[in-house]
């Protein structure tokens, strides 16, 4: 590897942040291009604030790289085509295109044989009735494309008072399930995996609240967990680390939904594991070796959202507590300032 490699990272927010820390403890930089504020740019080597509609910013920040990585899933088509005419992507054009659809992760998943919820294609709002009526109720419709945090989601209880999310939409079945657990899984170029323990996942109002390791769970269900992680890696051709969240289902492990960036719910593994998810991710993309994934304590990771941020002085002071702040300003309802890990033996 030549020294001073330069990663390009699209997206500025603190995914973007700790990348980019992640990438100096191994000698790298990385140049963060985000169209607003970007919390990113406080640690980074090199900020550029542009739209991803300026294609001479664009154009400069490909050549400014050695290869282009990314932090979340929703850049624009025309802003890759031109990016990868220039610069390598990782993880790949194909990997993106399937996760920023949930009709297509979905008709992906099955065609792979994995199992997901129940679903129907809802292109627009007249054909709601008909998938409802295929799908039934309860049901999540969402958005085929955006949406996070619960952003984007209608839950429909009631046919006749069901709501249009204003954009073509992907009706969900209700899936009855236990828990949900997650796997955050890298894969090298050569094929190399490496797998994180399956952390247990708590949401309030459709935000990840706090994420647990060891899940405790059945050996079964966590092995299962990591093998799909591991055939949707494969199936991908994926380089970089994913985000896998499944739902533990009477019938088995269903798959709700893929992230092709590092993730929220392995933010334990900055506490819990010698290479965490963030620099797993910067080996795989620019060809290092994998790290050890091996866990070595049990960790709560616990987001702090909104006013979440006022309760600073108490968590400074309380005995194994790791602090990461995002650098953001103002505390809105929803928002992620930051998380904590909290290292529980």
């Amino acid at each position: 590897m030549s020294e001073n490699r330069v990663i390009g990272i699209l997206g500025g927010g603190q995914l973007g942040r700790m990348l980019s820390v992640a990438a100096s403890r191994l000698g790298l930089r990385c140049h963060i291009y985000e169209p607003d504020a970007a919390p990113a740019g406080d640690v980074a080597y090199r900020l550029t604030n542009a739209s991803y509609e300026d294609r001479a910013a664009l154009r400069a920040f490909a050549e400014s790289v050695d290869v282009i990585t990314y932090e979340f899933e929703n850049v624009p088509t025309s802003a890759l085509d031109l990016l990868e005419s220039i610069r390598p992507i990782s993880p790949n054009r194909r990997a993106l295109a399937v996760s920023q659809d949930r009709l297509e992760e979905k008709t992906f998943l099955n065609g792979i044989g994995l199992a997901t919820a129940p679903f129907a294609d809802v292109p627009d709002e007249r054909d709601l009735p008909a998938a409802l009526a295929q799908i039934g109720t309860p049901s999540i419709l969402k958005t085929r494309r955006m949406g996070y945090d619960g952003k984007g989601q209608v839950r429909i209880t009631d046919p006749a008072q069901a709501e249009w999310t204003g954009a073509p939409s992907v009706l969900e079945g209700y899936v009855e399930f236990s828990a949900e657990i997650s796997v955050i899984i890298a894969r090298a170029a050569d094929g190399q995996i490496a797998a994180f323990d399956p952390g247990l996942n708590v949401h309030q109002g459709g935000i990840l609240r706090s994420t647990t390791v060891p899940c405790g769970l059945s050996g079964k269900i966590t092995t299962d967990a990591v093998l799909i992680a591991a055939k949707i890696v494969n199936e991908l051709d994926y380089v970089g680390v994913m985000g896998v969240e499944l739902f533990v289902a009477p019938e088995g492990l269903i798959v709700n939904e893929i992230a092709p960036r590092v993730h929220n719910s392995g933010h334990w593994t900055q506490a819990g594991c010698a290479v965490d998810q963030f620099e797993q991710h910067i080996r795989a993309v620019v060809g290092l070796p994998l790290g050890d994934g091996r866990r070595h304590a049990d960790i709560q990771m616990e987001n702090l959202i909104g006013n979440d941020i006022d309760r600073l002085p108490e968590l400074l002071a309380e005995p194994g507590v790791q602090l990461h702040l995002y650098g953001k300003g103002e505390a809105r309802p929803g928002r992620k300032m930051g998380h904590l890990n909290r290292i529980r033996s």
